[in-house]
């Protein structure tokens, strides 16, 4: 029932927040129900297709709950199998019964599982071209080519854990079980215990952090002490990596909720910055900086491994409204770099309008000139700077000779400029 209630919050256009221990105290029961709601969501286009053809007559109008407790069962009983048939339909049942809204339907849902059980073999055999929306597959199709059918292998292979070192610490690495990809960033492929219990967190070794994730911070080429403006700082991974280099680090942003996220992190890293809570559009600081970074809001859709939810929620209006968004950002970042200074612009963001035709705009500006990235700067990821100095990365690249597989990065576009 919980997961089922966080699966229609997100249905209902929340972004996905896995349940806390605060809301389920077991931890094997907690781990259970978030496997259950992101197994739904990695198959939501799938589970979609299957509804269609299990329910006759639709999806059954203000029937509260049945639609997502219909989903997590359906994902259950079809993807998880080694939790048993029965498992999937009994407690399906059970918790329709218990949702007055749609307790009426509890026959019906019966009925859809069974039929579903005696099909499941065929069910399983929908094809994984519905896991996208069709508008955004064709899209990809024709931006990335026949690397897309990796992508879908990334949606329900999900995001390994990947960590940016505080320093060097081969004997750390090994506690892990971990390996090095490229620089200070080491992926954890499995783990057996919760982030915060794994070793070196408490006593602020590390901090979570995707590979690609970790470049944008990494392209800056300042002096030590250089005065470096995180535009979008929260939850703070690369306002970690400035003050890691030695700069004098101003994290800005405008959420204070993810602000204290922030600064909880940094005082487990025992890192020092100044935190500002503004509007990055309008922000007016006593004088301009060496670097900035923006990591501007985006449709986010390069991280759809480990929020298979954004592939649904956007649409090319949505990704319109951002790009209108960014160049308010980007416009105003611009007047915050002094001359000579750095600008990183970075997207978490599949989608060329918001990263590879923001760059060409940027680099229009007669105040700044592209500096474009080399391979050797990103060792182990240089297979992903394009034939422009830009960084594209995407969830079917292959980290090469690091023993990684396709589908091990988020999908990011990085571009720097110098303001002249």
């Amino acid at each position: 029932m919980a997961a089922a209630t966080r699966l229609r919050a997100v249905l209902g256009g929340d972004n996905l927040v896995p349940l806390g221990i605060s809301e389920i105290a077991d931890s094997r029961d907690r781990a259970l129900a978030n496997r259950l709601v992101t197994t739904a969501l990695r198959r939501h286009g799938q589970l979609t297709a299957i509804m269609a053809q299990l329910l006759e007559k639709g999806m059954p109008k203000k029937a509260g709950s049945f639609e997502a407790i219909l989903r997590i069962s359906l994902a259950q009983l079809l993807f998880l199998p080694e939790m048993g048939d029965h498992s999937a339909l009994f407690l399906a049942v059970e918790a329709c019964k218990r949702d007055p809204k749609c307790q009426h339907l509890a026959p019906l849902m019966n009925a859809v599982l069974r039929r579903a059980q005696g099909d499941a073999a065929t069910l399983r055999e929908t094809s994984p071209d519905a896991l996208f929306p069709l508008w955004l597959a064709e899209k990809w199709a024709k931006l990335y080519g026949d690397i897309v059918p990796a992508f879908a292998e990334a949606l329900l292979e999900g995001a390994p854990l990947d960590v940016t070192l505080k320093h060097d610490n081969p004997v750390l690495v090994e506690l892990l079980g971990g390996r090095v990809i490229s620089a200070d960033t080491v992926r954890v492929e499995t783990r057996d215990a919760p982030v915060s219990e794994l070793p070196g967190y408490a006593d602020g070794r590390w901090w979570v952090q995707d590979a690609a994730a970790a470049i944008p911070a990494r392209l800056f080429k300042l002096a030590a002490g250089a005065r470096v403006l995180d535009l979008c700082a929260a939850p703070g991974g690369k306002s970690a990596q400035l003050v890691k280099a030695g700069y004098t680090v101003t994290a800005l942003d405008s959420d204070a909720g993810r602000l204290d996220r922030l600064r909880e992190n940094f005082r487990r890293l025992n890192y020092v910055a100044d935190v500002v809570q503004a509007d990055g559009t309008t922000y007016v600081p006593r004088q301009a900086f060496d670097g900035v970074l923006l990591d501007a809001p985006c449709s986010a859709t390069g991280t759809f491994r480990r929020h298979p939810e954004v592939i649904w929620h956007r649409s090319p209006k949505d990704i319109a409204g951002r790009v209108a968004l960014q160049r308010q950002f980007i416009t105003h970042a611009a007047s915050l770099v002094a001359p000579g200074g750095t600008l990183v612009y970075c997207v978490c963001s599949l989608e060329p309008e918001e990263g590879e035709a923001q760059a060409r705009w940027i680099a229009e500006r007669t105040e700044f000139e592209p500096v474009p990235v080399a391979p050797e700067e990103l060792p182990g990821l240089g297979m992903a700077v394009t034939a422009e100095g830009w960084v594209r990365t995407h969830p079917g690249i292959s980290l090469g000779d690091s023993g990684g597989n396709a589908g091990t990065l988020d999908g990011f576009f990085i571009a720097r400029f110098r303001r002249r």
